[in-house]
């Protein structure tokens, strides 16, 4: 199978440019996802509005790495799991959660415990969730704002996760150091 192009600012259509560039000014790099996502500047746009606007939610830094991970690991995202790995480490995520995430183990609180599992519900029954699962969030202090939160980050982690799926995108080499296997769950 050919994998998608991993574009550079020399290579990427005229409209993907000004999107390569702020990733180089903000990361410092253009991460890979980034280098592929510039084959169609809509997506890059989208994925880049996705993200910023999840950011934003209600959600604070473990909740949005507890959705982001458990999609990550679900969606079985070699180059997604290690490169949020990195973004929690970065945001000073409690390392014992985000050890949890990538190893599909008990996460550190009932309430992120909640959010992961109506997460992984969410991804596994696409959106089909029952009262049962809605009560069970909303017991653990959560709301239905947080629902169509948790259906936004999921909107942004398709598009990386599916998009990294058909690129085979390689691990950025700050990445490398957290390389992740769903063989390892």
């Amino acid at each position: 199978m050919t994998n998608l192009k991993v574009h550079t600012l020399e290579t990427a259509p005229e409209e993907s440019k000004p999107f390569l560039e702020g990733s180089l000014k903000s990361n410092g790099m253009i991460p890979g996802l980034h280098g592929v996502l510039a084959g169609s500047p809509q997506l890059f746009e989208a994925y880049q509005t996705l993200h910023k606007l999840f950011t934003e939610t209600s959600f604070d830094k473990e909740e949005l790495t507890v959705v982001w991970q458990t999609i990550n690991v679900e969606h079985g995202c070699t180059y997604c799991v290690p490169a949020h790995t990195a973004i929690a480490k970065g945001m000073k995520v409690d390392p014992i959660l985000t050890e949890a995430l990538r190893n599909s183990t008990a996460m550190t609180t009932d309430k992120l415990q909640a959010l992961h599992d109506f997460t992984l519900k969410m991804v596994r029954e696409r959106g089909n969730v029952s009262e049962q699962d809605l009560q069970a969030f909303y017991a653990a202090g959560y709301d239905e704002k947080n629902v169509l939160e948790i259906i936004l980050g999921l909107s942004q982690k398709v598009i990386s996760n599916y998009t990294n799926h058909i690129a085979k995108t390689p691990v950025d080499k700050p990445f490398e150091k957290f390389a992740w296997s769903a063989d390892n769950v």
